[in-house]
């Protein structure tokens, strides 16, 4: 490559640079006034550059910055300007022009470490047994068991996830005091996050149709509106549908997915009591047995529902007073994080800003609003992002949930805060004690994530040692998009 061909480069990436510089701008334009918090200002702006780098096409450039030796700039996610800066500086050199002095190696990394005390403030700090943290949904017995919570922190799990859509306050009082006694006997408290239930979609009561409770593809199914279950027309199998909103904003053409998306339906038409739709695909054989509290996703509707329910309301006193940290169920913009925020700074006018938040991202408009939601939480209280894949993957297809994961995690590199890999992790390992082996290769990806959760199983803490294992073994060779070269000897 000639001093004239590195110059003509060096011109290119100059131009890239000044156009991501005006695109940042104009993108953290419509954050004004949402961070509070100084320390989250640069993450914002590389947030803006990132997000304004990604609206082009770089594989072009990429590839003739990967022939002259340099960054391809693919793993740039949390230092979009200094990597670009970085380039262009030996892109001047390499032709002969002057150039500025290259940042020095702590600066030129500083997004990682903002992500690593972030972590630590949010989710504790790492146990020396693994290089990711663990979080672990706690069961109903663990309000009873204080030995359930002392073995978690013996294994060096980091905090633990309450469910407020199963017991009571009691009994999580009682998880929580499990957890202080373990922090006493061992000296290492785990962080406490409380997860709010959200508008949760659900079936409700059951009447069967042909067979008694069940139906199968070709079949049509009636999806009632609370108390009218009664006045679907005989002869049809019906269930209620616990949010008559998702009923009443949905039309003829879209999908409805039941049971983790186990039944796929159609709408066919909308009556006064809810909704007609037609089975596309399910269990053939003996048919899908119609069941209450399976969850119900409308993959092509906007449900204009707030994030924040009036029971959520009443967890959150609970929460802000007990817990380190909130689970943010169905938030899916910018004024759902907002109104949980004024709810905090009521109930805790002084310190709520100490408060973790997660945000779950569980819908494909969470997806879209995703930049916003994260500068609207993070530029006030400690974050994390939450990829909840079991909704996720209904929502938006689960042929684009490896996609939409990926990209995720990119967003949460970029913004500079932490990234949680939940649900099925490790799953039929938890239940049967035997892993497969798309679930262990799922697991080891989990490593780029600095936090994964695993759900409750017979076989949790067998779980948790061999997931221990895993990723540190992962660790000498991938940290986020970073492959590392260690020696191998495999060969």
């Amino acid at each position: 490559m000639t001093g004239s061909t590195y110059a003509a480069l060096a011109d290119e990436m100059d131009r890239l640079l000044q156009t991501i510089e005006a695109g940042a701008a104009s993108v953290a334009g419509r954050w004004d006034g949402w961070i509070v918090a100084p320390d989250f200002a640069p993450s914002a702006a590389n947030l803006a550059a990132y997000l304004a780098l990604r609206h082009h096409d770089l594989r072009d450039l990429q590839r003739r910055c990967m022939a002259a030796g340099l960054s391809s700039l693919g793993r740039a996610e949390s230092r979009v300007m200094p990597t670009l800066r970085a380039v262009l500086g030996l892109l001047r050199a390499a032709s002969g022009t002057p150039s500025a002095a290259p940042l020095p190696e702590d600066a030129f990394f500083a997004g990682e470490a903002r992500i690593a005390a972030r972590a630590e403030a949010l989710l504790g700090p790492l146990s020396p047994e693994s290089p990711v943290r663990l979080m672990v949904t706690l069961p109903s017995e663990a309000a009873d068991d204080a030995g359930f919570l002392s073995r978690l922190a013996g294994l060096g799990v980091e905090a633990v996830r309450i469910n407020a859509a199963h017991d009571n306050e009691a009994a999580w009082g009682r998880m929580i005091d499990h957890v202080d006694a373990a922090a006493q006997a061992t000296g290492r408290r785990m962080k406490v996050m409380i997860d709010l239930p959200g508008p949760k979609i659900r079936s409700g009561a059951i009447r069967g149709g042909k067979a008694p409770g069940r139906v199968q593809p070709g079949d049509t199914l009636s999806l009632a509106r609370p108390g009218k279950l009664d006045r679907v027309p005989r002869g049809l199998a019906a269930m209620e549908c616990t949010l008559s909103q998702a009923l009443a904003a949905a039309a003829p053409g879209q999908r409805v997915f039941i049971d983790d998306g186990k039944l796929g339906c159609t709408v066919l038409r909308a009556e006064d009591w809810g909704l007609l739709l037609r089975i596309d695909c399910g269990p053939t054989e003996k048919g899908y047995k119609l069941k209450p509290e399976k969850g119900i996703n409308f993959p092509d509707t906007e449900i204009r529902v707030p994030a924040l329910t009036d029971d959520d309301r009443d967890i959150l006193r609970f929460a802000a007073a007990r817990a380190d940290g909130i689970e943010f169920s169905f938030v899916q913009e910018a004024a759902d994080v907002a109104a949980l925020q004024e709810a905090l700074a009521a109930l805790r006018p002084g310190d709520w800003r100490r408060l973790g938040l997660v945000l779950k991202v569980e819908t494909a408009r969470a997806v879209r609003n995703l930049p916003d939601m994260v500068v609207r939480a993070a530029g006030r209280q400690p974050t994390a992002i939450m990829i909840a894949r079991g909704d996720l993957a209904v929502e938006i297809g689960f042929a684009r949930l490896a996609e939409m994961q990926e990209e995720i995690l990119w967003i949460g590199e970029a913004a500079q805060v932490p990234v949680i890999w939940a649900t099925q992790v490790m799953e039929s390992y938890l239940k049967t004690g035997v892993p497969s082996r798309g679930e262990m290769t799922d697991a080891a990806m989990a490593a780029r994530a600095e936090c994964v959760m695993l759900n409750k199983g017979p076989y949790l803490f067998e779980g948790i040692a061999e997931l221990d294992r895993l990723v540190r073994r992962m660790n000498g060779h991938i940290a986020k998009k970073t492959h590392w070269m260690r020696p191998l000897n495999s060969w």
